[in-house]
């Protein structure tokens, strides 16, 4: 529990190409939902429709100082960041 409130997981079916295709999606998905008081985008996977134990991770999620979660791509290189850098 978080504050007195349970945690849930919504689970959204989308239709891709691919997984790297759906893990695009799903970035995007939590970025957006991540104005959302209620949201934790760092911790969005994807799973395919028939296979929805197999979970992939969307963010690094590395905890930073802080408290703030890493922004960037699971299994990215380099060190971590709050922010996304262009």
């Amino acid at each position: 529990m978080t504050n007195g409130r349970e945690r849930f997981v919504v689970h959204l079916p989308v239709v891709a190409g691919d997984l790297p295709g759906a893990v695009r999606l799903a970035r995007v998905l939590a970025r957006w939902a991540g104005v959302l008081a209620q949201a934790d985008p760092g911790e969005t996977t994807v799973s395919a429709e028939d296979d929805q134990g197999v979970r992939h991770r969307v963010f690094c999620d590395v905890r930073l100082t802080g408290g703030r979660r890493c922004v960037l791509r699971a299994d990215h290189d380099g060190p971590c960041a709050r922010r996304l850098t262009t």
